[in-house]
């Protein structure tokens, strides 16, 4: 595939506007392309990962991301803590889903632990989630498997790039689950995955059956420096995981994990969904 970059993609005459403007219509909270360039069923919607917005509360937080009308939201602990008493977990959820936010999971969860696994579950029943991003300690994956079957909540491991000393990598992760229950997978972090020095399309093709959840972000380089920058400025090529996700018929979100400018994460977040919405319009 060619690569599309980022000047020529804003030169194709009114897509930039399309960028913007393309959930103006009131598409409802699936913000998926329903069809691409042939003619292909998109099945995947876009969210956000609260962790990019760790320097707000959970008010601002929904805020912002119905004001980017993104219809999907996995929150991290800061915006909800873990160790929250259950009818406190439950009021919190029903704030989340209010102005119509998918509120389907939650992360990512450190389980280190046999009480971290308990608690990360117990935790998602109560909040009614549908998926976990977790780093499970390797020896607790028969705990995992046993509670994933208990409460039908599907856990995604996230893989955190070279430095990480248990997934740095998505096949790191998959080679640990690819014999447990299906409900197991994997949250691949494109931007952690190219700073290990893999193509994020090549692993959405090689462990296209352990899909569950991706964080989306855009990299500086494909090194162990690389620093996240708004979608569409980095060495990514988004056109091309996009193409490849659709190609695989990845059903779940894309969740935007923007860990730049803490303090002022929204021109910067903003940017980057427009880029990926523009991309999904152009194919």
């Amino acid at each position: 595939m060619t690569r599309i970059g980022r000047r020529e993609f804003l030169k194709s005459g009114a897509l930039g506007m399309m960028a913007a403007s393309l959930e103006a219509g009131g598409k409802g909270p699936d913000h998926g392309i329903k069809k691409e360039a042939g003619g292909k069923g998109t099945r995947f919607g876009l969210g956000l990962a609260s962790y990019s917005l760790r320097g707000f509360n959970l008010e601002q937080t929904i805020g912002m991301t119905t004001r980017l009308a993104l219809g999907r939201i996995m929150l991290k602990s800061m915006h909800l803590p873990l160790e929250s008493p259950e009818a406190d977990i439950a009021a919190a959820a029903d704030k989340v889903r209010a102005p119509g936010l998918d509120f389907y999971g939650c992360g990512v969860v450190y389980m280190t632990n046999e009480a971290e696994v308990e608690q990360g579950f117990r935790y998602a029943k109560a909040a009614g989630l549908r998926m976990i991003i977790g780093v499970p300690n390797p020896g607790l994956f028969g705990l995992v498997e046993k509670k994933v079957k208990e409460f039908n909540i599907a856990l995604a491991i996230h893989n955190h790039g070279p430095e990480d000393k248990l997934y740095p990598t998505p096949a790191s992760a998959y080679d640990k689950i690819e014999k447990l229950d299906p409900r197991i997978g994997l949250c691949i972090d494109i931007g952690h995955t190219m700073r290990a020095g893999i193509d994020p399309s090549d692993a959405v093709q090689k462990h296209a059956d352990r899909l569950l959840d991706f964080h989306v972000k855009d990299v500086t380089s494909a090194t162990k420096d690389g620093q996240t920058i708004e979608m569409g400025r980095g060495v990514i090529d988004i056109p091309k995981f996009v193409r490849t996700v659709i190609e695989v018929g990845f059903a779940g979100t894309l969740a935007f994990e923007f860990e730049k400018d803490e303090s002022d994460p929204l021109p910067g977040l903003a940017e980057s969904v427009g880029y990926l919405r523009g991309v999904l319009a152009a194919l």
